[in-house]
């Protein structure tokens, strides 16, 4: 079921009504797996707050990493052990370079 895109309350304020508009998209879109929502970005794994096995945290800052022939970059971490902060693990991605 999608959301209506033009809000039905009785205001005339127009930011919160563009706001409305502008959310109910994004949801629209993310339901429909057309976008993908990463508000927890990282640019390293985390070191503080308490984390859950199989949690994952996506990196902010991807860059190539390595040596000619093995070249990779960090999507990202997940973690492998619940705690405070947990054990974090890489996802590396092999570039081909």
């Amino acid at each position: 079921m999608k959301l209506n895109t033009t809000p039905r309350v009785g205001t005339t304020d127009p930011i919160l009504q563009r706001e409305l508009r502008e959310h109910a998209t994004q949801v629209n879109l993310l339901s429909e797996g057309r976008i993908a929502g990463f508000y927890g970005a990282l640019a390293a794994a985390p070191t503080g707050g308490t984390w859950m096995q199989g949690d994952s945290v996506p990196n902010s800052t991807p860059s190539e990493l390595g040596s000619a022939g093995s070249k990779y970059f960090i999507e990202g971490w997940t973690c492998i052990a619940s705690g405070t902060p947990g054990t974090w693990v890489q996802r590396r991605c092999l570039t081909g370079n």
